[in-house]
């Protein structure tokens, strides 16, 4: 059978997906039916006494188990600021999310296109195309996070024009000027979503003299986090919140009101409106102009904390843009690469 047409079958056969395998979260997206999947990076391994280690859960039940585990137990976060920490459970990770989005009938291994941090080395891209295969991809290509962010927020990658995209995911957040297909800057800091709770976190102890798990420090992020002052009516000013007392032990409940969050995240805040500025002020002048017409797109999950935009926008004097779904921006970009075969020829390492 001809190369050529063997593919065009393997291809008809296959269910097709692009992944962004990120820090916090896993995305899938698969062609022609879209987001699938998200789920929690995390994967719960239990200590057998012989030594092996076996996958308890992943995803949403791993992330239940979080502070609850006893010691033979162990919640595992193999993403780490961007970057596959542990290739191991990774594997285990993407094989067992790309198992569930295909269905127990499918025939064909899938073309898969992963997203990965801009700068990554060429070690680091092998490893994640070894780890792609041995999770049962056929074919292996790598685009970009910002790349695939900024296709997935409606921004044409491939002309000959400017475009600045702030991607604040769960480990990192990375601003980037893209024109023709590729990265003309790009700007990296080890700052994101998971950062912010665990800004919360230390917030508490400092001040309230309380303990709070990460999942508690999120959870008030979500309900009360701000970058500026200002509540929307409807929206709660304070919440309850339990944890454990640092002098005492024992459990403790205290009200928080939204302006000690937004404290404990304006240190956060500055870190990025800081990287924006620097990142303009090395873009080049034919970029910067484009960038002035079209104004800054933010994707990432974190770029939903309330008001962000509006920080960014008066640090700058541009017009800040949110993504439609920020969290799906690069998932979304990246499915369409998968789609569109010359924007993946356009974007693809």
């Amino acid at each position: 059978m001809p190369r050529r047409l063997l593919s065009g079958v393997l291809g008809a056969l296959s269910q097709d997906m692009a992944i962004d395998l990120g820090s916090a979260t896993t995305r899938v997206h698969v062609r022609k039916r879209g987001v699938i999947c998200r789920q929690p990076s995390l994967v719960a391994l239990y200590q057998e006494p012989r030594g092996d280690k076996r996958v308890l859960a992943i995803g949403d039940e791993a992330r239940a188990m979080l502070g609850r585990t006893p010691p033979d137990v162990e919640v595992v976060r193999p993403v780490a600021e961007g970057v596959i920490r542990d290739f191991e459970v990774a594997e285990v990770l993407l094989r067992l999310v790309m198992h569930e989005c295909m269905g127990p009938s499918h025939v064909v291994s899938p073309r898969c296109v992963l997203t990965i941090p801009h700068g990554t080395t060429e070690v680091e891209k092998r490893a994640v195309r070894e780890c792609a295969e041995a999770a049962g991809a056929r074919e292996v290509h790598l685009v970009e996070e910002v790349l695939a962010a900024a296709i997935g927020a409606g921004l044409d990658v491939t002309e000959p024009h400017g475009n600045m995209v702030v991607d604040i995911g769960g480990g990192t957040t990375e601003v980037a000027v893209v024109s023709m297909g590729g990265v003309v800057y790009s700007r990296s800091l080890k700052v994101g979503g998971q950062e912010m709770d665990d800004a919360i976190v230390r917030y508490m102890q400092d001040t309230r003299g309380l303990h709070i798990g990460p999942m508690t420090a999120e959870d008030l992020k979500i309900q009360l986090g701000s970058a500026v002052p200002g509540r929307l009516r409807g929206e709660p000013s304070s919440v309850e919140v339990r944890g454990r007392d640092l002098v005492t032990g024992f459990p403790r409940a205290v009200k928080v009101h939204a302006d000690e969050v937004r404290s404990a995240l304006s240190g956060i805040v500055h870190l990025i409106v800081e990287t924006l500025l620097a990142s303009l002020d090395k873009t080049p002048p034919e970029l910067a102009a484009d960038i002035v017409d079209k104004g800054v797109v933010m994707t990432g999950g974190a770029a939903q904390l309330r008001g962000l935009d509006r920080a960014l926008g008066e640090a700058t004097g541009l017009p800040v843009i949110v993504a439609d779904d920020p969290a799906a921006a690069v998932v979304q970009g990246a499915g369409q690469a998968l789609e569109h075969v010359e924007v993946l020829q356009a974007v693809a390492l």
